[in-house]
């Protein structure tokens, strides 16, 4: 993995040690968005924003499951719309548990809808 002195949040440092042992996972490097990003197949499934807010991608029904429960809200990538497949979480939630959910859901690719159905991580 490249170096982890990129990262600009100490919490999303334990989720990359947390999952840097896992096949197919990159870290975002460069410039711009994705920079401060975990990916599998070259997409982003765990990153830190610009806003230094902890976002995952996962199924648009487990997002809402976990806005409606009050463990963070919608991601708004600056255009004053929520992105239905990406969440928020707050300091609260367990960034590791859902980094990985979110890398299981991504790694499915076209076949992701159907992991929310199944049993999560």
């Amino acid at each position: 993995m490249p170096n982890k002195a990129v990262l600009i949040h100490s919490r999303f440092v334990k989720v990359v040690d947390a999952l840097s042992g896992t096949k197919g996972i990159q870290l975002g490097t460069g410039k711009g968005f994705g920079v401060n990003s975990l990916k599998v197949n070259g997409r982003i499934f765990a990153m830190i924003s610009s806003r230094g807010e902890f976002v995952i991608k996962l199924p648009g029904a487990r997002v809402d499951e976990l806005v409606r429960s009050g463990r963070g809200k919608y991601f708004d990538a600056g255009r004053g719309r929520k992105m239905k497949e990406w969440f928020v979480g707050t300091k609260a939630v367990d960034w590791v548990g859902l980094a990985e959910e979110a890398y299981c859901f991504v790694k499915q690719g076209k076949n992701n809808e159907a992991f929310f159905h199944q049993a999560r991580p």
